[in-house]
């Protein structure tokens, strides 16, 4: 069914007119001031993390190789926990609590960063005078610290970045099933229209945190410009509790002998394929967990990231195989929510590509700028301020999209179902890539480049954001049941996980000599190959998504009024 003949069959009889929920003003203050505080400290990581003390070990050049690893495990932490809060809310608390509770945690994390991250910061305008000089960066942080400038702790740093990661992670699934679960089947048509907002609010937050947190660091100190988004998130919280009284809320299942993890357990037991394919797992993990001893290809990181991804892909293979084996054990709707999982699952491992293209932009495309020239304003002083335009473009594309792109489509006959979106986000994004690594080649061979420049590749590259990111979230919750709801949230959250995972492996082989030997025969740069790769992953994977969407049968999981 369409969404105009939703809103007429909405609309028609006696039946009230729908609206929006009251409550949802809650949950989405609550998002803008968290979204303000994540990408306020997300944004400056990789530039705090080049220069300051917290690296000091490390020279210049193995400092960017370390935060670019430092700043996607974090990203991969953020996106791994929300299989605990998934569970948390769906087994044990509930939706409401485990955003609470987790959102705490979260607090201390902040609190832990604006502690910990003591008050060296070298501008890369300092860098660029100190090398004019015949000084280095080293030298300048080593300087500081001889004159008492206090370089923090780097352990108590890493554990405020794993707290943060437990409660940003944890309540990702659980916010955006959340919002679903204020609707029902009177006025689910209006979900699109608060997903849509959900997704702009969040850029809101980051386009003002993004521009306004790099000058406080390079102003205030690092103290400063964590502390600010930590305050933030204290109010997101605040405001969240305040809505306490007014929401929508689905009670958690304890001990359900039907859930999703029970009822693929079952399958991978009682036959003797689902066995095979769980030992397959084990002995595929085991092997990659061994890569680094044997082969100076991959190192300790990428190969426990390899193990968890090969013993994911062969148990959930061998689970889904065998699903109709657990219907003497389950009741039928759980093994048909457990398939229905499985369905998507094939489509969100396509998306994985996406999001190593799309959250490189706060790592690799921050240490691209820093080689370029920045523009004479006043106001822009670091290159990672261009991750100001990612927010800005998708408030104004997301309204663009919905009011005039997308009718007009329709109009001339082709509608963009959600589908059909995603699949030409992915391939887009692949497009920018492709254009960021022209520039890197420019680079590469003396050119002197504007780090205005970079706007085009962050067009090309929103643009295929709004396509995937903002209509995934709508995308999978519809997708799976109930009482499910979170899991699949929960899975969706793991496909960012994923695609850090394929940039920490591809940042792995190009450590070994052979490796680079190899790249340098082609006469690219490293870096630009692995910016012309990672935009070949995502086209080829964007074919292939679109070939398996168009078989794909799209379910209606909304809550019944």
């Amino acid at each position: 069914m369409s969404e105009s003949e939703r809103n007429q069959e909405q609309g028609g009889g006696n039946q009230p007119r729908a609206r929006i929920p009251r409550q949802i003003g809650f949950i989405i203050g609550n998002e803008a001031c968290e979204r303000f505080s994540f990408y306020g400290m997300r944004n400056i990581l990789t530039q705090f993390l080049v220069a300051s003390a917290l690296l000091g070990v490390a020279t210049q050049a193995d400092r960017e190789i370390m935060t670019k690893e430092i700043f996607h495990i974090f990203v991969i932490g953020v996106y791994f926990f929300p299989l605990l809060g998934g569970w948390l809310a769906d087994r044990r608390w509930g939706k409401y609590k485990t955003i609470l509770w987790l959102s705490l945690v979260y607090c201390a994390g902040n609190a832990c960063l604006a502690i910990f991250a003591g008050d060296i910061f070298v501008s890369p305008e300092q860098v660029a005078a100190l090398q004019a000089a015949g000084g280095s960066l080293d030298q300048e942080i080593t300087r500081q610290v001889a004159i008492g400038v206090d370089p923090g702790s780097r352990w108590g740093f890493y554990l405020g970045l794993l707290l943060i990661s437990l409660g940003s992670g944890g309540i990702k699934p659980c916010v955006s099933a959340f919002v679903g679960e204020q609707f029902d089947q009177s006025n689910k048509h209006l979900a699109k229209v608060v997903f849509d907002a959900f997704y702009w609010i969040i850029n809101f937050g980051s386009f003002f945190a993004s521009l306004l947190i790099p000058l406080v660091l390079q102003s205030w100190g690092p103290r400063w410009a964590f502390g600010i988004p930590g305050a933030l998130m204290f109010v997101a919280t605040v405001v969240f509790w305040l809505g306490r009284g007014r929401y929508v809320r689905e009670q958690p299942t304890p001990g359900d002998p039907h859930s999703f993890g029970k009822v693929c357990w079952t399958a991978l037991s009682s036959s003797g394929t689902g066995k095979s394919m769980f030992i397959a797992g084990i002995v595929a993990a085991l092997g990659c967990g061994l890569l680094p001893v044997v082969t100076e290809v991959v190192d300790v990181v990428a190969g426990i990231c390899l193990a968890v991804l090969f013993f994911a892909t062969f148990t959930g293979i061998g689970a889904w195989l065998n699903l109709d084996q657990a219907r003497s054990q389950h009741q039928e709707e759980d093994v048909e929510g457990a398939k229905a999982v499985f369905r998507v699952l094939i489509l969100f491992a396509l998306v994985t590509p996406f999001w190593s293209l799309f959250d490189q932009k706060a790592s690799t495309w921050v240490l691209q700028g820093n080689t370029m020239t920045l523009p004479d304003w006043s106001w822009f002083k670091q290159a990672t301020q261009m991750q100001a335009l990612n927010p800005l473009l998708v408030m104004i594309l997301i309204p663009f999209n919905n009011t005039v792109l997308f009718p007009l489509f329709k109009k001339m006959g082709w509608e963009l179902t959600q589908l059909r979106k995603m699949t030409l986000g992915i391939g887009i994004a692949g497009l920018s890539w492709v254009l960021i690594g022209w520039y890197q080649l420019r680079l590469d061979g003396g050119e002197q480049l504007s780090v205005l420049l970079q706007a085009w590749p962050y067009l090309i590259l929103t643009c295929g954001e709004v396509l995937v990111s903002a209509t995934g979230l709508e995308f999978a919750y519809s997708q799976a049941p109930m009482k499910m709801k979170s899991v699949i949230m929960s899975f969706w959250m793991l496909t960012v996980t994923t695609g850090q995972v394929w940039v920490l492996i591809v940042n792995s082989t190009v450590k070994s000599q052979a490796v680079t030997d190899a790249i340098a025969a082609t006469g690219f740069g490293v870096t630009a190959f692995q910016m012309f790769f990672f935009a070949g992953f995502a086209i080829i994977c964007a074919i292939g998504f679109g070939l398996y969407a168009r078989k794909y049968k799209t379910m209606d999981y909304y809550r019944q009024g």
